[in-house]
C-alpha cells in the first residue's frame, strides 16, 4: 500500500490521520486498516501525542471496506486457493479486519475526534462512531449500508448504535438503510456538532488542541470508565472507579490540578 493512502502527521501534540483514497470515497483496504490500526497503536503509547484526529480527503470520510478488493481476499480458503471456503474463514476475516479497526479506536489511551467531511457508510460509519467525539460538517452523510447489500453489520455496529441512540433507532437505521444528514446524526446524538464544510478542519484542531492541553492520563482512565460503563452492573462500574481514582492521584497532572486549584491559578498539564 502506498503510503499516501494513509496521510499522518504529528503537529504538536496531536496526531492526524487522514484516509486518502477520494477516488473510492476512502473505502478501506486491507492494507489501509492495518496501517490505521499500527498508527493508532503508536499514537496510544507515544506520549508526546495527546490527542488524534481522524478523517478523509475529497467527499467521503469513510465508504466502508473495499469489497472489489476485500471479495477477492474473502474468497480465498484457509489453504489460499481462490473458491475455496471453509466453515470460519468469514468470522475470521472479521474479527482480525473490522472488529480489530473498531477496537483500536475504542482501546486507544488517547482521546480520538472523528471530523467527518463526508459520506461515512458501513464500516465507515462504525469507525466514526467508534471515536470520542465526532464533528460532522453540513454536507456529511451516515449510512448503515449492509442491509443494501444483504449483509449482516460488521465493524461492532450492532454493539455501537444501540447504545448511542437505543436498539429501535438502531433498527430503524441498520433495517431500512436510509442515508442520515447530519443534522439529523446529530439530532439523534450520533454527532456532537455539525460545522459549515469550512470549518470543519479548524474545529476539529480546536477541538484537538484542548484535549491535548487536557490532563491526558485522567481523560485516557474516564474514556475507559465510560466505554465500559453500558456493560458493567452498578458494583463493577463503582470499583473500577475507584480503581481509576486511585491510578490518578499518582499522576503529576492530578497533583497540578490541585495545586492549581488551592493556588487560584491556570493549571499546566504535562500528560503524565
Amino acid at each position: 500500500m502506498p503510503v499516501s493512502e494513509v496521510l499522518h502527521v504529528v503537529d504538536g501534540e496531536v496526531a492526524q490521520v487522514t484516509l486518502n483514497r477520494p477516488e473510492a470515497l476512502n473505502a478501506i483496504t486491507p492494507d489501509q486498516r492495518e496501517r490505521l490500526i499500527r498508527l493508532l497503536g503508536e499514537a496510544s503509547a507515544d506520549p508526546g501525542v495527546r490527542a488524534v484526529v481522524l478523517t478523509g480527503t475529497g467527499r467521503g470520510f469513510c465508504a466502508g471496506a473495499d469489497l472489489r478488493g476485500g471479495a477477492a481476499a474473502g474468497e480465498r480458503g484457509a489453504g489460499g486457493v481462490a473458491g475455496e471456503r471453509v466453515a470460519g474463514d468469514v468470522a475470521r476475516m472479521i474479527r482480525d479486519g473490522a472488529q480489530r479497526l473498531i477496537a483500536a479506536v475504542l482501546d486507544c489511551e488517547k482521546p480520538v475526534i472523528a471530523a467527518v467531511n463526508g459520506t461515512a457508510a458501513g464500516l465507515g460509519a462504525h469507525l466514526a462512531l467508534a471515536c470520542d467525539l465526532v464533528l460532522a460538517a453540513e454536507s456529511a452523510r451516515f449510512i448503515e449500508v449492509f442491509v443494501r447489500r444483504g449483509l449482516v453489520p460488521d465493524g461492532g455496529g450492532a454493539y455501537l448504535l444501540p447504545r448511542l441512540v437505543g436498539p429501535q433507532r438502531a433498527k430503524e437505521l441498520m433495517f431500512f438503510g436510509d442515508a442520515l444528514s447530519a443534522a439529523d446524526a446529530e439530532r439523534l446524538g450520533l454527532v456532537n456538532r455539525v460545522v459549515p464544510d469550512g470549518e470543519l478542519d479548524k474545529t476539529a484542531r480546536e477541538w484537538a488542541a484542548r484535549l491535548a492541553a487536557g490532563p491526558t492520563r485522567a481523560l485516557a482512565l474516564t474514556k475507559q470508565l465510560v466505554n465500559a460503563s453500558l456493560d458493567s452492573d452498578r458494583a463493577t462500574a463503582f470499583a473500577a472507579e475507584a480503581a481509576a481514582q486511585e491510578i490518578n492521584m499518582t499522576t503529576a497532572d492530578a497533583q497540578e490540578g490541585v495545586a492549581s486549584f488551592v493556588e487560584r491559578r491556570s493549571p499546566e498539564y504535562r500528560g503524565r
